[in-house]
């Protein structure tokens, strides 16, 4: 999928207005996520860590767990992602995020655009280009 200019912009700017809501006193990088549906629907989240530092959420596993807990099953078009404090290159979904964000792209057989916006670059990349050889809901059939 491809996005109009002001698609993007708007998806971008939900990522980064969720991040604003991040809970991250441990490691002082808010993230957001924003998921585009095809249907036009934006379903955001931000980080939440835990003083356990392995319970804690990322941005794209908040907004997926959202969508989820929202009845959505497929549709996924697009993915940004945006840390406050990215004054370098592009973030990207770290590994568990990208099987997740798989998953809820198999549910509907689509391959998202993910949005990996940096200080001054926002690389486009699709989701099986960072997940290549993904397994999936397929691989249970």
């Amino acid at each position: 999928m491809n996005l109009a200019g002001e698609q993007e912009q708007a998806l971008i700017a939900a990522a980064f207005a969720a991040a604003e809501h991040a809970y991250a006193p441990y490691s002082d990088y808010p993230v957001g996520a924003a998921l585009l549906f095809g249907d036009g629907a934006v379903v955001t989240g931000c980080n939440v860590e835990n003083a356990s530092y392995g319970l804690a959420l990322c941005a794209e596993t908040v907004a997926v767990a959202k969508a989820l807990g929202e009845g959505r099953r497929g549709g996924l078009a697009a993915v940004a992602v945006v840390g406050l404090k990215a004054d370098a290159a592009p973030i990207t979904p770290c590994g568990r995020c990208r099987q997740v964000l798989n998953e809820v792209a198999a549910l509907g057989g689509t391959d998202p655009l993910v949005l990996c916006v940096g200080k001054d670059e926002v690389r486009r990349v699709k989701l099986s280009a960072l997940l290549p050889h993904a397994f999936g809901p397929g691989h249970l059939a």
